[in-house]
């Protein structure tokens, strides 16, 4: 097989993995969340901040961010193999608010036995970056089963 063909069919099998996990997640598609784009180990999703996502400082609930940023994480690890997070952190770094369009891009950094390292970087339309996430996952089973 061509590497060229080799990659079209990891490009098909993501994308046929990404649609089937929306397909069935719930939170995502009642948030409003799309995803924009996958490739292997890559994925980048999109929400609008609406008035039931702020909280009383007026900006967006870090916790809509983190589901955002986090979504982005579980359709760029699973693009080739199942996989669940083993643990997720974020850092905050500049307020979103009503109306705000987030875009959550994410990228594998390393893959180890069953374990991957994937950062997110979440950004207003406009590139402002609004958060740094970086997931952990593990793939619930190996590419050898």
């Amino acid at each position: 097989m061509t590497n060229e063909r080799a990659s079209d069919d990891l490009q098909q099998r993501a994308q046929r993995a990404a649609a089937a996990m929306f397909a069935d997640d719930q939170a995502s598609q009642g948030l409003g969340i799309v995803i924009e784009a996958v490739s292997p180990g890559r994925a980048s999703a999109r929400m609008r901040v609406t008035p039931a996502m702020v909280n009383g400082h007026a900006i967006a609930h870090g916790g809509y961010i983190f589901l955002l940023a986090d979504t982005a994480f579980a359709f760029a690890c699973n693009t080739l193999d199942p996989a669940v997070a083993g643990a997720a952190e974020i850092v905050f770094v500049e307020p979103a608010r009503v109306g705000d369009e987030l875009i959550a891009d994410a990228v594998e950094r390393t893959t180890f036995g069953r374990n991957g390292v994937y950062d997110v970087t979440v950004r207003r339309a406009d590139g402002t970056v609004i958060a740094e996430f970086r997931g952990h996952s593990r793939r619930v089973q190996s590419r050898a089963d």
